[in-house]
């Protein structure tokens, strides 16, 4: 018989594989999360199921215990940044957001996003990190302005998922070029 410590454990602390992953969180389906609430969550459950607390459990329990964890892993990293969040919620609401087949955007913030690239490949080629910092900047300004306009968007009664795809991809493609700044950055360091 197992320890009385361990005694019903294994029902009460495996995640339920139903629940999207807001409700496993105990989150509302929202673009604007509490981020803290969303990484207690994510630590009081990991700690539950993290499958080295049921080393010594049966090989069914500790299979349920992995799977849970690589669950939660998965839903944390769905939640966790405003890009992969919004592309959850859209897919939830049948909307592929980065479907590989549509590569169009809108043909100004594509020309914007042109320039602002020819200009960090110009300042990148002459060690400019002053300008590369700019660029990063402004492009970081654009990503949160458009996590707002989103977030407007999505968390409003009934939210049009499919007519904000165009602005999620956007946001991809912007999220994209942050990094891509960073690390331009980063090589000048």
């Amino acid at each position: 018989s197992p320890p009385a410590r361990r005694r019903g454990r294994t029902s009460s602390s495996m995640i339920d594989f139903s629940r999207n992953h807001f409700a496993l969180f105990g989150l509302p389906e929202r673009l604007a999360i509490d981020a803290p609430a969303l990484d207690a969550a994510y630590r009081r459950l990991q700690a539950e199921v993290h499958p080295d607390r049921h080393a010594a459990d049966a090989d069914a329990e500790r299979r349920v215990a992995l799977q849970s964890s690589a669950r939660l892993n998965e839903a944390y990293g769905a939640l966790k940044t405003p890009l992969t969040r919004a592309q959850y919620l859209l897919a939830l609401h049948a909307v592929d957001a980065i479907d590989e087949r549509d590569t169009s955007l809108d043909l100004d913030f594509l020309e914007r996003q042109l320039a602002r690239r020819e200009a960090a490949d110009a300042a990148n080629a002459a060690a400019d990190v002053d300008a590369l910092d700019a660029l990063h900047a402004e492009a970081l300004a654009e990503v949160r302005a458009l996590e707002a306009t989103l977030a407007r968007d999505l968390d409003r009664d009934g939210a049009d998922f499919a007519a904000a795809r165009p602005r999620v991809r956007e946001l991809a493609f912007l999220v994209r070029l942050a990094d891509s700044l960073d690390a331009m950055i980063a090589a000048h360091d």
